[in-house]
């Protein structure tokens, strides 16, 4: 059996990755709720090797199983991608923006900002205070600009694994 690495390069320090955890993965992001032993089935696993190697998984933080929606049908009204621009050290504001329960995603990026952040708020002023009275005034920021969602098009996470 092969083992390929999520990360071939080294850049995180995520374990390697074997071919049948690596196929294990891909049924899980086709169906969070596909039973361990179709898996098995599909990947050539009994069924308690597959629940064995998905707790592995889980507790590497190679992976999470949740349930995905639609913001804007469970009570949030208001998603904005946000770009932060940062002076010195970006590391305190990515870490200060991680805690803020309203930021779901935060990306180190090259290029016009320094980091892109994924923000869900209940509504426009809930939106406003976050990015006003939180994101602006913590130390380090120098800038943001706010790209407000109107309308969720698509939303997968079924790219497979390499």
């Amino acid at each position: 059996m092969a083992t390929r690495s999520a990360d071939p390069k080294g850049v995180n320090s995520t374990p390697p990755i074997d071919a049948v955890s690596l196929a294990i993965i891909e049924q899980l992001q086709e169906d969070g709720r596909r039973p361990y032993a179709a898996i098995g089935k599909a990947v050539g696993l009994s069924e308690a090797a597959v629940r064995q190697r998905v707790q592995k998984l889980l507790d590497q933080g190679v992976m999470q199983i949740v349930a995905v929606t639609d913001p804007l049908t469970v009570g949030f009204r208001r998603q904005a991608m946000v770009g932060v621009n940062v002076e010195g050290d970006l590391d305190p504001v990515a870490d200060a923006l991680t805690a803020m329960d309203e930021v779901e995603y935060v990306v180190v990026t090259a290029g016009s900002f320094d980091l892109l952040i994924e923000i869900v708020c209940e509504d426009d002023d809930h939106l406003l205070e976050t990015i006003n009275k939180r994101i602006r005034t913590l130390p380090g920021v120098r800038s943001t600009e706010s790209f407000v969602y109107l309308k969720l098009r698509k939303q997968t996470y079924t790219w497979g694994t390499r």
